[in-house]
């Protein structure tokens, strides 16, 4: 493994220990204040670290106590300066209704090192859906 992808497969350990601990700075601290996010909820793309940081507050806030998170099948490509992954994340929790959430859903961050550091330039997650229904399919795993 070379050096660049050590360093991102630490990135996305750190990511998702925050996700756990539903810190939100130890996340945003990574985002490029441009980043362009495609997220599995609505809008349809978010542009900033300030959105980010704003969704991030969102969702942690909708869960009680901790978040359980993974990243599985992770792959890392990394040069020198520039890095993406990509992996089947998985959130389970009890939100602050009552409800339980267990999903799989398909993430790819892209990285850029800027000023010696790798920061994230591109975020996708995604969630597949049923043609016939039009529905999400949230019961899917790996």
């Amino acid at each position: 493994m070379s050096s660049s992808a050590a360093q991102i497969r630490g990135l996305i350990g750190d990511r998702v220990k925050a996700v756990r601990g539903k810190d939100v700075d130890a996340l945003v601290l990574h985002y490029a204040r441009d980043v362009l996010s495609f997220d599995v909820v609505n809008p349809l793309q978010s542009t900033g670290s300030d959105a980010i940081k704003k969704r991030l507050d969102e969702w942690f806030s909708s869960f009680q106590g901790s978040i359980d998170f993974e990243i599985n099948d992770l792959k890392i490509t990394a040069s020198e300066d520039v890095a993406f992954c990509h992996g089947l994340s998985n959130v389970k929790g009890t939100t602050t209704i009552g409800g339980k959430i267990s999903m799989w859903y398909r993430t790819t961050i892209c990285y850029q090192k800027m000023d010696g550091r790798w920061t994230i330039t591109h975020e996708h997650d995604s969630v597949p859906f049923n043609v016939e229904s039009g529905n999400a399919s949230l019961d899917l795993k790996p």
